[in-house]
Protein backbone atom coordinates (compact mmCIF):
# COMPACT_ATOMS: atom_id res chain seq x y z
CA UNK A 1 0.00 0.00 0.00
CA UNK A 2 1.27 3.16 -1.11
CA UNK A 3 0.75 6.00 1.90
CA UNK A 4 -0.13 9.21 0.39
CA UNK A 5 1.91 12.15 2.62
CA UNK A 6 -0.55 14.77 4.53
CA UNK A 7 -0.26 17.98 3.61
CA UNK A 8 -0.67 20.91 6.37
CA UNK A 9 -0.89 25.19 5.75
CA UNK A 10 -1.92 27.62 8.31
CA UNK A 11 -3.70 30.28 7.28
CA UNK A 12 -4.19 32.85 10.14
CA UNK A 13 -6.90 31.24 11.88
CA UNK A 14 -7.35 28.10 9.89
CA UNK A 15 -5.76 24.94 9.48
CA UNK A 16 -6.18 23.37 6.06
CA UNK A 17 -5.10 19.40 6.16
CA UNK A 18 -5.34 17.66 2.37
CA UNK A 19 -4.44 13.64 1.88
CA UNK A 20 -5.75 11.82 -1.09
CA UNK A 21 -7.17 7.87 -0.75
CA UNK A 22 -6.56 5.25 -2.85
CA UNK A 23 -10.46 4.90 -2.48
CA UNK A 24 -13.54 6.04 -4.07
CA UNK A 25 -15.37 8.99 -2.83
CA UNK A 26 -18.26 7.26 -1.52
CA UNK A 27 -16.54 4.85 0.93
CA UNK A 28 -14.08 7.89 1.99
CA UNK A 29 -17.21 9.26 2.99
CA UNK A 30 -19.19 6.16 4.37
CA UNK A 31 -16.37 6.25 6.63
CA UNK A 32 -17.02 9.24 8.18
CA UNK A 33 -21.11 8.94 8.44
CA UNK A 34 -21.11 5.57 10.08
CA UNK A 35 -20.61 4.98 13.55
CA UNK A 36 -20.07 1.37 12.75
CA UNK A 37 -16.92 2.58 10.45
CA UNK A 38 -15.85 5.38 12.86
CA UNK A 39 -15.35 3.33 15.56
CA UNK A 40 -12.64 1.07 13.15
CA UNK A 41 -10.13 4.60 12.50
CA UNK A 42 -11.04 7.80 14.29
CA UNK A 43 -8.09 8.49 16.34
CA UNK A 44 -4.45 8.93 16.68
CA UNK A 45 -2.77 4.78 17.04
CA UNK A 46 -3.25 3.16 20.53
CA UNK A 47 -7.06 5.12 20.95
CA UNK A 48 -10.22 3.97 20.64
CA UNK A 49 -13.44 4.92 20.25
CA UNK A 50 -15.26 3.24 23.31
CA UNK A 51 -18.92 5.80 23.07
CA UNK A 52 -19.42 6.94 19.26
CA UNK A 53 -22.64 8.02 19.20
CA UNK A 54 -24.30 9.77 15.42
CA UNK A 55 -27.28 11.17 14.00
CA UNK A 56 -25.98 12.48 10.59
CA UNK A 57 -28.18 14.90 8.94
CA UNK A 58 -27.91 18.67 9.80
CA UNK A 59 -28.67 19.54 13.28
CA UNK A 60 -27.69 16.20 14.50
CA UNK A 61 -24.97 15.65 16.53
CA UNK A 62 -21.77 13.21 16.75
CA UNK A 63 -20.85 12.49 20.34
CA UNK A 64 -17.89 10.35 20.96
CA UNK A 65 -15.16 9.64 23.35
CA UNK A 66 -11.66 8.34 22.79
CA UNK A 67 -9.79 6.21 25.17
CA UNK A 68 -6.03 5.50 25.20
CA UNK A 69 -5.67 1.72 25.29
CA UNK A 70 -1.49 1.42 24.98
CA UNK A 71 0.19 0.89 27.61
CA UNK A 72 3.59 2.10 25.84
CA UNK A 73 1.96 5.81 25.74
CA UNK A 74 3.21 6.35 29.39
CA UNK A 75 0.64 9.22 30.87
CA UNK A 76 -1.79 9.01 28.26
CA UNK A 77 -2.95 5.56 29.07
CA UNK A 78 -6.26 5.35 30.53
CA UNK A 79 -7.19 8.95 29.46
CA UNK A 80 -10.34 9.97 27.96
CA UNK A 81 -10.72 12.45 25.60
CA UNK A 82 -14.83 13.28 24.74
CA UNK A 83 -15.71 15.34 21.56
CA UNK A 84 -19.15 16.67 19.93
CA UNK A 85 -19.59 17.37 16.53
CA UNK A 86 -23.38 19.40 15.46
CA UNK A 87 -23.57 18.53 11.71
CA UNK A 88 -24.87 22.22 9.76
CA UNK A 89 -24.77 20.47 6.29
CA UNK A 90 -24.38 17.27 3.93
CA UNK A 91 -23.92 16.72 0.47
CA UNK A 92 -23.62 13.43 -0.04
CA UNK A 93 -20.18 12.23 -1.11
CA UNK A 94 -19.31 15.31 -1.90
CA UNK A 95 -18.83 17.52 1.79
CA UNK A 96 -19.56 17.80 5.27
CA UNK A 97 -19.89 20.97 7.66
CA UNK A 98 -19.66 20.63 11.23
CA UNK A 99 -18.80 22.62 14.39
CA UNK A 100 -16.63 20.76 16.82
CA UNK A 101 -16.01 21.04 20.34
CA UNK A 102 -14.39 19.31 23.22
CA UNK A 103 -17.11 17.90 25.34
CA UNK A 104 -17.48 15.97 28.61
CA UNK A 105 -19.56 12.32 28.84
CA UNK A 106 -22.80 14.24 28.76
CA UNK A 107 -22.53 16.18 26.09
CA UNK A 108 -21.78 19.38 27.37
CA UNK A 109 -19.28 22.03 25.68
CA UNK A 110 -15.41 21.94 27.24
CA UNK A 111 -13.44 24.93 27.63
CA UNK A 112 -10.57 22.49 26.86
CA UNK A 113 -10.38 24.29 24.01
CA UNK A 114 -11.94 26.35 21.02
CA UNK A 115 -14.45 25.06 19.38
CA UNK A 116 -13.38 24.43 15.32
CA UNK A 117 -15.50 25.12 12.29
CA UNK A 118 -14.83 21.82 9.57
CA UNK A 119 -15.56 21.41 6.51
CA UNK A 120 -14.64 18.23 4.71
CA UNK A 121 -14.63 18.21 0.99
CA UNK A 122 -14.51 14.63 -0.91
CA UNK A 123 -12.95 15.37 -4.57
CA UNK A 124 -13.55 12.84 -6.67
CA UNK A 125 -9.83 11.99 -8.45
CA UNK A 126 -10.68 8.94 -10.98
CA UNK A 127 -11.06 6.54 -8.31
CA UNK A 128 -8.93 7.50 -5.89
CA UNK A 129 -10.50 10.66 -3.39
CA UNK A 130 -8.66 13.63 -1.83
CA UNK A 131 -10.15 14.42 1.51
CA UNK A 132 -9.87 18.35 2.51
CA UNK A 133 -9.95 19.23 6.05
CA UNK A 134 -10.60 22.94 6.66
CA UNK A 135 -11.16 23.81 10.06
CA UNK A 136 -11.07 27.39 10.99
CA UNK A 137 -11.23 28.72 14.55
CA UNK A 138 -11.87 31.98 16.32
CA UNK A 139 -8.51 33.19 16.37
CA UNK A 140 -5.07 31.91 15.52
CA UNK A 141 -3.73 31.85 18.85
CA UNK A 142 -6.51 29.52 19.59
CA UNK A 143 -5.65 26.76 16.29
CA UNK A 144 -2.01 27.77 17.81
CA UNK A 145 -3.51 26.30 21.34
CA UNK A 146 -4.41 23.42 19.19
CA UNK A 147 -1.50 22.79 17.44
CA UNK A 148 0.23 22.81 20.79
CA UNK A 149 -1.85 19.71 22.01
CA UNK A 150 -0.19 17.65 19.41
CA UNK A 151 -3.37 17.92 17.24
CA UNK A 152 -0.80 17.46 13.55
CA UNK A 153 0.83 14.63 14.91
CA UNK A 154 -2.97 12.73 16.00
CA UNK A 155 -4.35 13.93 12.74
CA UNK A 156 -1.60 11.69 10.76
CA UNK A 157 -2.15 8.85 12.28
CA UNK A 158 -5.79 9.51 12.25
CA UNK A 159 -5.56 9.56 8.22
CA UNK A 160 -3.00 6.36 8.22
CA UNK A 161 -5.51 4.68 10.41
CA UNK A 162 -8.37 5.84 7.87
CA UNK A 163 -6.09 4.73 4.47
CA UNK A 164 -5.60 1.40 6.01
CA UNK A 165 -9.40 0.81 7.08
CA UNK A 166 -10.16 1.83 3.18
CA UNK A 167 -7.74 -0.14 2.49
CA UNK A 168 -9.01 -3.18 4.49
CA UNK A 169 -13.11 -2.48 2.76
CA UNK A 170 -12.18 -2.82 -1.15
Amino acid sequence: MQMSKMITKVEGPELVIERVFQAPRELVFKAYSSAEHLKKWWGPRGWELTVCNIDFRPGGVWHYCMKCLDENQGDFYGMESWGKGVYHEIVDAEKIVYTDYFSDAEGNVSDLGAPGEVTLNFVDEGGATRLVNRVVYPSAEALKAVLDMGMEQGFAETLDRLAEFLESQQ
